[in-house]
């Protein structure tokens, strides 16, 4: 009896943990409360979300309460709060062989955010605001060359991705393939 009563007060204290740190999850709310906010201060709260590919963007809170996403989650989420804080965001789209990334370019700060990056000392990449550098920027840290690139817009109310800037290709990788 008394081993049943121990391992049932460990079981309801790790239960009690395990709610405590959800009920303590990330939120659009917090993320609209950053003190002095930055593009490098808001990608630290991103350091020990997990990658976990979806289709389609996530729901914010979604993907703020499991703390685990892609890129263009990640890239929605900082377009939207850091425009909240009076930064220009563009939401840039680059294809290559086999792959698809979405990154959020910060206009005052001639850098992007990349949810590749989020764990590194310097979370953002510094880049001119040129479709083509910022595409054959993210490009190279996969190590592959550039097919298309895009700028679009996202509602998370509709949920719709919106075209803004027409596609450009890059000749040199299409003859390359």
């Amino acid at each position: 009896m008394r081993f049943f009563t121990r391992y049932l007060l460990v079981v309801l204290l790790f239960a009690f943990l395990v709610s405590a740190f959800k009920a303590a999850a990330l939120s659009m709310e917090e993320l609209q409360r950053m003190p002095d906010p930055t593009p490098e201060k808001f990608a630290r709260y991103f350091a020990n979300f997990e990658f976990k590919f979806h289709a389609e963007v996530q729901d914010d809170a979604e993907f703020l309460s499991s703390e685990s996403g892609d890129c263009d989650d990640y890239a929605t989420v900082a377009a939207e709060v850091l425009a909240k804080f009076g930064y220009t965001t563009q939401l840039i789209a680059v294809r290559m062989k086999g792959e698809t990334h979405v990154v959020c370019y910060v206009n005052e700060t001639k850098s992007y955010l990349d949810y590749n990056f989020r764990k590194e000392a310097n979370p953002t990449i510094l880049c001119e605001n040129s479709i083509t550098e910022i595409a054959s920027k993210v490009a190279s840290s996969f190590d592959r060359p550039w097919i298309a690139t895009y700028q679009f817009t996202y509602s998370p109310v509709e949920r719709v991705k919106r075209l803004v800037q027409r596609i450009i290709t890059n000749q040199s990788a299409e003859n390359a393939s």
